[in-house]
Protein backbone atom coordinates (compact mmCIF):
# COMPACT_ATOMS: atom_id res chain seq x y z
CA UNK A 1 0.00 0.00 0.00
CA UNK A 2 1.39 3.36 -1.03
CA UNK A 3 -0.33 5.25 1.77
CA UNK A 4 1.46 5.83 5.10
CA UNK A 5 1.40 2.88 7.49
CA UNK A 6 1.80 4.78 10.76
CA UNK A 7 -1.23 6.54 12.24
CA UNK A 8 0.45 9.95 12.42
CA UNK A 9 1.39 9.79 8.74
CA UNK A 10 -2.09 8.63 7.82
CA UNK A 11 -3.60 11.51 9.75
CA UNK A 12 -1.40 14.00 7.85
CA UNK A 13 -2.37 12.41 4.55
CA UNK A 14 -6.07 12.63 5.45
CA UNK A 15 -5.78 16.29 6.44
CA UNK A 16 -4.24 17.11 3.04
CA UNK A 17 -7.30 15.80 1.19
CA UNK A 18 -10.88 16.93 0.82
CA UNK A 19 -13.32 14.81 2.89
CA UNK A 20 -14.47 12.74 -0.10
CA UNK A 21 -10.90 11.78 -1.11
CA UNK A 22 -9.94 11.23 2.52
CA UNK A 23 -12.88 8.86 2.97
CA UNK A 24 -11.83 6.89 -0.14
CA UNK A 25 -8.35 6.51 1.34
CA UNK A 26 -9.64 5.42 4.76
CA UNK A 27 -12.05 2.94 3.19
CA UNK A 28 -8.98 0.79 2.35
CA UNK A 29 -8.01 0.63 6.03
CA UNK A 30 -9.29 -1.60 8.80
CA UNK A 31 -12.12 -0.32 11.04
CA UNK A 32 -9.67 -0.12 13.94
CA UNK A 33 -7.30 2.17 12.02
CA UNK A 34 -10.21 4.28 10.78
CA UNK A 35 -11.35 4.84 14.38
CA UNK A 36 -7.82 5.77 15.42
CA UNK A 37 -7.43 8.27 12.57
CA UNK A 38 -10.83 9.91 13.10
CA UNK A 39 -10.12 10.19 16.81
CA UNK A 40 -7.02 12.28 15.98
CA UNK A 41 -8.93 14.69 13.73
CA UNK A 42 -10.95 17.74 14.78
CA UNK A 43 -14.51 16.58 15.42
CA UNK A 44 -16.15 18.57 12.64
CA UNK A 45 -13.62 17.41 10.04
CA UNK A 46 -13.94 13.83 11.26
CA UNK A 47 -17.72 13.98 10.90
CA UNK A 48 -17.46 15.32 7.36
CA UNK A 49 -15.10 12.51 6.35
CA UNK A 50 -17.28 9.92 8.08
CA UNK A 51 -20.27 11.05 5.98
CA UNK A 52 -18.47 9.83 2.82
CA UNK A 53 -17.48 6.42 4.23
CA UNK A 54 -19.40 3.29 3.14
CA UNK A 55 -22.38 2.52 5.38
CA UNK A 56 -20.75 -0.54 6.97
CA UNK A 57 -17.70 1.51 7.97
CA UNK A 58 -19.78 4.46 9.20
CA UNK A 59 -21.41 2.22 11.77
CA UNK A 60 -17.99 1.20 13.10
CA UNK A 61 -16.57 4.75 13.19
CA UNK A 62 -16.75 6.83 16.41
CA UNK A 63 -20.07 8.44 17.21
CA UNK A 64 -20.38 12.09 16.23
CA UNK A 65 -19.45 14.39 19.10
CA UNK A 66 -19.33 17.65 17.23
CA UNK A 67 -22.17 20.09 17.61
CA UNK A 68 -22.26 23.03 15.23
CA UNK A 69 -23.61 25.90 17.27
CA UNK A 70 -26.20 28.01 15.48
CA UNK A 71 -25.04 31.41 14.24
CA UNK A 72 -21.36 30.48 14.40
CA UNK A 73 -18.77 30.10 11.65
CA UNK A 74 -19.09 26.31 11.84
CA UNK A 75 -22.66 26.65 10.53
CA UNK A 76 -21.50 27.80 7.07
CA UNK A 77 -18.08 26.15 6.91
CA UNK A 78 -17.13 23.96 3.97
CA UNK A 79 -14.08 21.72 3.46
CA UNK A 80 -10.70 23.29 2.75
CA UNK A 81 -9.96 21.89 -0.68
CA UNK A 82 -6.20 22.44 -0.88
CA UNK A 83 -4.04 21.88 2.21
CA UNK A 84 -0.38 21.09 1.54
CA UNK A 85 2.80 20.85 3.65
CA UNK A 86 5.17 23.80 3.44
CA UNK A 87 7.90 21.55 2.03
CA UNK A 88 5.83 20.82 -1.09
CA UNK A 89 7.48 22.11 -4.26
CA UNK A 90 5.73 24.49 -6.64
CA UNK A 91 5.85 21.80 -9.32
CA UNK A 92 4.05 19.29 -7.09
CA UNK A 93 1.53 21.90 -5.99
CA UNK A 94 0.65 22.69 -9.60
CA UNK A 95 0.31 18.95 -10.30
CA UNK A 96 -2.00 18.72 -7.26
CA UNK A 97 -4.21 21.44 -8.74
CA UNK A 98 -4.30 19.82 -12.17
CA UNK A 99 -5.31 16.46 -10.72
CA UNK A 100 -7.88 17.84 -8.32
CA UNK A 101 -11.52 16.91 -8.86
CA UNK A 102 -12.77 20.51 -8.59
CA UNK A 103 -9.78 22.82 -9.19
CA UNK A 104 -12.09 25.70 -10.16
CA UNK A 105 -13.29 25.81 -6.55
CA UNK A 106 -9.78 26.40 -5.18
CA UNK A 107 -8.85 30.01 -4.44
CA UNK A 108 -5.85 29.53 -2.14
CA UNK A 109 -3.46 26.77 -1.20
CA UNK A 110 -3.29 26.50 2.58
CA UNK A 111 0.18 25.67 3.88
CA UNK A 112 0.86 23.70 7.06
CA UNK A 113 3.98 22.95 9.10
CA UNK A 114 5.22 19.62 10.44
CA UNK A 115 2.55 19.73 13.17
CA UNK A 116 -0.22 20.33 10.62
CA UNK A 117 -0.71 23.90 11.83
CA UNK A 118 -1.70 26.61 9.37
CA UNK A 119 1.36 28.77 8.72
CA UNK A 120 0.57 30.42 5.38
CA UNK A 121 -1.41 30.53 2.18
CA UNK A 122 -0.41 30.72 -1.46
CA UNK A 123 -2.25 32.79 -4.04
CA UNK A 124 -2.58 30.92 -7.34
CA UNK A 125 -1.00 33.82 -9.23
CA UNK A 126 2.10 33.69 -7.01
CA UNK A 127 2.25 29.93 -7.49
CA UNK A 128 2.30 30.27 -11.27
CA UNK A 129 4.97 32.98 -11.19
CA UNK A 130 7.28 31.07 -8.81
CA UNK A 131 10.13 28.80 -9.86
CA UNK A 132 9.18 25.15 -10.16
CA UNK A 133 11.80 23.97 -7.66
CA UNK A 134 10.81 26.44 -4.94
CA UNK A 135 8.91 25.14 -1.93
CA UNK A 136 5.63 26.63 -0.76
CA UNK A 137 7.29 28.08 2.36
CA UNK A 138 9.20 30.42 0.05
CA UNK A 139 6.21 31.76 -1.87
CA UNK A 140 3.45 31.71 0.74
CA UNK A 141 1.97 34.64 2.64
CA UNK A 142 2.84 33.86 6.29
CA UNK A 143 0.44 33.86 9.25
CA UNK A 144 -2.82 34.36 7.34
CA UNK A 145 -5.93 35.63 9.08
CA UNK A 146 -8.24 32.77 10.06
CA UNK A 147 -11.65 32.26 11.65
CA UNK A 148 -12.55 29.69 14.29
CA UNK A 149 -15.53 27.34 14.22
CA UNK A 150 -17.05 28.71 17.43
CA UNK A 151 -16.72 32.38 16.41
CA UNK A 152 -20.04 34.18 16.36
CA UNK A 153 -21.15 35.00 12.81
CA UNK A 154 -21.64 38.67 13.74
CA UNK A 155 -18.01 38.83 14.89
CA UNK A 156 -16.86 37.02 11.75
CA UNK A 157 -18.71 39.55 9.58
CA UNK A 158 -17.08 42.44 11.44
CA UNK A 159 -13.66 40.84 11.00
CA UNK A 160 -14.27 40.38 7.27
CA UNK A 161 -15.66 43.86 6.54
CA UNK A 162 -12.29 45.54 6.05
CA UNK A 163 -10.52 42.56 4.48
CA UNK A 164 -12.77 41.47 1.59
CA UNK A 165 -10.97 38.15 1.06
CA UNK A 166 -12.77 35.71 -1.25
CA UNK A 167 -12.19 32.79 1.16
CA UNK A 168 -11.32 32.60 4.88
CA UNK A 169 -9.63 29.56 6.43
CA UNK A 170 -11.22 28.09 9.56
CA UNK A 171 -8.95 26.64 12.25
CA UNK A 172 -9.29 24.99 15.63
CA UNK A 173 -7.67 26.14 18.87
CA UNK A 174 -4.33 24.66 17.78
CA UNK A 175 -4.39 26.36 14.34
CA UNK A 176 -5.16 23.09 12.55
CA UNK A 177 -7.12 23.96 9.42
CA UNK A 178 -10.49 22.23 9.40
CA UNK A 179 -12.43 24.12 6.75
CA UNK A 180 -13.07 27.37 4.95
CA UNK A 181 -15.81 29.97 4.62
CA UNK A 182 -16.41 31.92 1.43
CA UNK A 183 -16.50 35.68 1.83
CA UNK A 184 -19.73 36.08 -0.15
CA UNK A 185 -21.54 33.92 2.38
CA UNK A 186 -20.45 36.19 5.23
CA UNK A 187 -21.55 39.30 3.38
CA UNK A 188 -24.80 37.60 2.41
CA UNK A 189 -25.44 37.02 6.10
CA UNK A 190 -24.58 40.65 6.82
CA UNK A 191 -27.05 41.83 4.16
CA UNK A 192 -29.76 39.61 5.66
CA UNK A 193 -29.10 40.95 9.17
CA UNK A 194 -29.23 44.59 8.04
CA UNK A 195 -32.35 44.06 5.94
CA UNK A 196 -34.05 42.40 8.92
CA UNK A 197 -33.42 45.30 11.28
CA UNK A 198 -36.28 47.46 10.01
CA UNK A 199 -38.71 44.63 10.71
CA UNK A 200 -37.19 43.65 14.05
CA UNK A 201 -37.55 47.21 15.32
CA UNK A 202 -41.34 46.81 15.17
CA UNK A 203 -41.51 43.18 16.27
CA UNK A 204 -41.23 41.33 12.93
CA UNK A 205 -39.00 38.28 13.35
CA UNK A 206 -35.99 38.18 11.02
CA UNK A 207 -36.94 34.63 9.97
CA UNK A 208 -40.27 35.79 8.48
CA UNK A 209 -40.43 35.96 4.70
CA UNK A 210 -43.22 36.87 2.24
CA UNK A 211 -44.06 33.16 1.90
CA UNK A 212 -44.25 32.55 5.68
CA UNK A 213 -47.61 31.05 6.67
CA UNK A 214 -50.25 33.32 8.18
CA UNK A 215 -50.39 31.51 11.55
CA UNK A 216 -46.63 31.37 11.84
CA UNK A 217 -46.43 35.08 11.10
CA UNK A 218 -49.22 35.70 13.63
CA UNK A 219 -47.29 33.90 16.39
CA UNK A 220 -44.17 35.91 15.56
CA UNK A 221 -45.83 39.33 15.45
CA UNK A 222 -48.70 39.32 17.93
CA UNK A 223 -46.73 39.13 21.22
CA UNK A 224 -44.95 42.38 20.37
CA UNK A 225 -48.26 44.08 19.59
CA UNK A 226 -49.41 43.18 23.10
CA UNK A 227 -46.19 44.68 24.48
CA UNK A 228 -46.80 47.80 22.39
CA UNK A 229 -50.33 48.03 23.80
CA UNK A 230 -49.05 47.91 27.38
CA UNK A 231 -46.45 50.59 26.69
CA UNK A 232 -49.10 52.75 25.01
CA UNK A 233 -51.11 52.57 28.24
CA UNK A 234 -48.11 54.11 29.99
CA UNK A 235 -48.12 57.07 27.61
CA UNK A 236 -51.89 57.39 27.95
CA UNK A 237 -51.56 57.45 31.73
CA UNK A 238 -49.15 60.39 31.54
CA UNK A 239 -51.58 62.32 29.33
CA UNK A 240 -54.46 61.56 31.73
CA UNK A 241 -52.56 63.25 34.55
CA UNK A 242 -52.98 66.55 32.70
CA UNK A 243 -56.60 66.08 31.68
CA UNK A 244 -57.55 69.39 33.30
CA UNK A 245 -54.90 71.24 31.29
CA UNK A 246 -56.14 69.76 27.99
CA UNK A 247 -59.74 70.60 28.93
CA UNK A 248 -58.86 74.25 29.48
CA UNK A 249 -56.47 74.56 26.51
CA UNK A 250 -58.08 72.49 23.76
CA UNK A 251 -55.48 73.57 21.19
CA UNK A 252 -52.89 71.41 22.94
CA UNK A 253 -54.72 68.24 21.88
CA UNK A 254 -54.06 69.01 18.21
CA UNK A 255 -50.33 69.39 18.83
CA UNK A 256 -49.81 66.20 20.84
CA UNK A 257 -49.56 63.94 17.73
CA UNK A 258 -47.36 66.54 16.00
CA UNK A 259 -44.93 66.48 18.91
CA UNK A 260 -45.02 62.68 19.10
CA UNK A 261 -44.38 62.34 15.37
CA UNK A 262 -41.40 64.72 15.31
CA UNK A 263 -39.72 63.28 18.39
CA UNK A 264 -40.40 59.73 17.18
CA UNK A 265 -38.75 60.41 13.82
CA UNK A 266 -35.74 61.99 15.51
CA UNK A 267 -35.40 58.96 17.77
CA UNK A 268 -35.70 56.52 14.85
CA UNK A 269 -32.87 58.33 13.04
CA UNK A 270 -30.61 57.94 16.07
CA UNK A 271 -31.76 54.33 16.47
CA UNK A 272 -30.92 53.49 12.84
CA UNK A 273 -27.40 54.92 13.17
CA UNK A 274 -26.81 53.07 16.45
CA UNK A 275 -27.99 49.72 15.06
CA UNK A 276 -25.82 50.22 11.99
CA UNK A 277 -22.84 50.94 14.24
CA UNK A 278 -23.49 47.80 16.27
CA UNK A 279 -23.90 45.61 13.17
CA UNK A 280 -20.79 46.92 11.39
CA UNK A 281 -18.66 47.07 14.53
CA UNK A 282 -18.21 50.86 14.42
CA UNK A 283 -19.06 51.18 18.11
CA UNK A 284 -16.15 48.90 18.99
CA UNK A 285 -13.80 51.78 18.18
CA UNK A 286 -16.02 54.87 18.32
CA UNK A 287 -16.78 55.96 21.93
CA UNK A 288 -20.45 55.71 22.84
CA UNK A 289 -20.27 59.02 24.72
CA UNK A 290 -19.36 60.78 21.47
CA UNK A 291 -22.34 59.22 19.72
CA UNK A 292 -24.61 60.26 22.59
CA UNK A 293 -23.24 63.82 22.47
CA UNK A 294 -23.77 63.98 18.72
CA UNK A 295 -27.37 62.76 18.91
CA UNK A 296 -28.18 65.11 21.80
CA UNK A 297 -26.87 68.05 19.79
CA UNK A 298 -28.71 66.98 16.64
CA UNK A 299 -31.91 66.49 18.62
CA UNK A 300 -31.66 69.97 20.15
CA UNK A 301 -30.93 71.66 16.81
CA UNK A 302 -33.66 69.80 14.94
CA UNK A 303 -36.08 70.34 17.81
CA UNK A 304 -35.41 74.08 17.87
CA UNK A 305 -35.91 74.54 14.10
CA UNK A 306 -39.05 72.40 13.92
CA UNK A 307 -40.22 73.97 17.19
CA UNK A 308 -40.08 77.43 15.62
CA UNK A 309 -42.45 76.32 12.87
CA UNK A 310 -44.75 74.44 15.27
CA UNK A 311 -44.70 77.36 17.70
CA UNK A 312 -45.69 79.78 14.94
CA UNK A 313 -48.56 77.47 14.01
CA UNK A 314 -49.70 77.36 17.65
CA UNK A 315 -49.47 81.17 17.95
CA UNK A 316 -51.59 81.56 14.81
CA UNK A 317 -54.20 78.93 15.78
CA UNK A 318 -54.49 80.06 19.43
CA UNK A 319 -55.13 83.66 18.48
CA UNK A 320 -52.18 85.74 17.36
CA UNK A 321 -51.52 88.78 19.41
CA UNK A 322 -52.85 87.33 22.69
CA UNK A 323 -50.59 86.69 25.64
CA UNK A 324 -51.83 83.11 25.88
CA UNK A 325 -50.98 82.51 22.23
CA UNK A 326 -47.41 83.68 22.78
CA UNK A 327 -47.01 81.51 25.88
CA UNK A 328 -48.42 78.46 24.10
CA UNK A 329 -46.01 79.05 21.21
CA UNK A 330 -43.16 79.15 23.73
CA UNK A 331 -44.45 75.93 25.31
CA UNK A 332 -44.45 74.16 21.94
CA UNK A 333 -40.94 75.42 21.15
CA UNK A 334 -39.48 74.29 24.47
CA UNK A 335 -41.35 70.98 24.37
CA UNK A 336 -40.14 70.25 20.84
CA UNK A 337 -36.52 70.95 21.80
CA UNK A 338 -36.77 68.80 24.93
CA UNK A 339 -38.63 65.94 23.24
CA UNK A 340 -36.29 65.73 20.22
CA UNK A 341 -33.23 65.90 22.47
CA UNK A 342 -34.59 63.12 24.68
CA UNK A 343 -35.53 61.00 21.66
CA UNK A 344 -31.97 61.25 20.32
CA UNK A 345 -30.73 59.97 23.67
CA UNK A 346 -33.29 57.14 23.69
CA UNK A 347 -32.33 56.19 20.13
CA UNK A 348 -28.81 55.42 21.32
CA UNK A 349 -29.57 53.97 24.75
CA UNK A 350 -32.43 51.60 23.85
CA UNK A 351 -30.44 49.23 21.56
CA UNK A 352 -27.32 49.47 23.72
CA UNK A 353 -29.36 48.57 26.81
CA UNK A 354 -30.97 45.61 25.05
CA UNK A 355 -27.53 44.38 24.00
CA UNK A 356 -26.21 44.85 27.55
CA UNK A 357 -28.89 42.49 28.86
CA UNK A 358 -28.10 39.88 26.21
CA UNK A 359 -31.07 40.64 23.92
CA UNK A 360 -30.94 41.35 20.21
CA UNK A 361 -30.52 45.16 20.04
CA UNK A 362 -32.75 45.35 16.97
CA UNK A 363 -35.63 43.39 18.49
CA UNK A 364 -38.63 45.68 18.96
CA UNK A 365 -36.35 48.64 19.66
CA UNK A 366 -38.84 50.95 17.98
CA UNK A 367 -41.58 49.93 20.44
CA UNK A 368 -39.51 50.88 23.47
CA UNK A 369 -38.22 54.00 21.74
CA UNK A 370 -41.73 55.20 20.86
CA UNK A 371 -42.91 54.70 24.43
CA UNK A 372 -40.01 56.66 25.85
CA UNK A 373 -40.35 59.55 23.42
CA UNK A 374 -44.14 59.76 23.84
CA UNK A 375 -43.92 59.86 27.62
CA UNK A 376 -41.08 62.40 27.61
CA UNK A 377 -42.52 64.61 24.87
CA UNK A 378 -46.18 64.67 25.88
CA UNK A 379 -45.38 64.86 29.56
CA UNK A 380 -43.00 67.78 29.00
CA UNK A 381 -45.42 69.74 26.84
CA UNK A 382 -48.36 69.32 29.21
CA UNK A 383 -46.22 70.08 32.27
CA UNK A 384 -44.88 73.29 30.67
CA UNK A 385 -48.40 74.35 29.67
CA UNK A 386 -49.60 73.77 33.23
CA UNK A 387 -46.77 75.82 34.73
CA UNK A 388 -46.50 78.63 32.18
CA UNK A 389 -50.03 79.14 30.91
CA UNK A 390 -52.50 78.13 33.63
Amino acid sequence: MSEPNDIAGLVRAVRARVPMDAAQMLAKETPERIREVLAELPQILGDRIKAYLPADLQSQAPESLAEVIENTVGEMMEPALAVLPQTTTVQKAIAFLRNHVTPQQITYLYVTDAKDKLVGLVVIRDLLLAKRNQILAEVMLPEPFALTTDMDLADAVKAAIHRHYPVYPVVDADRHIIGAVRGWRLFERQAIEISAQSGQMVGVDKEERPYTGIWTAFRMRHPWLQVNLLTAFAAGFVVSLFEGTITQIVALAAFLPILAGQSGNTGCQALAITLRGITLGDLDTHPVRKLIGKELALGAINGFLTGLVAGAAMWWSAGNGSDQGMMLALVILLAMVGACTASGLFGVLVPLTLRRFGADPATASSIFLTTGTDIAGMGLMLALATMLVL
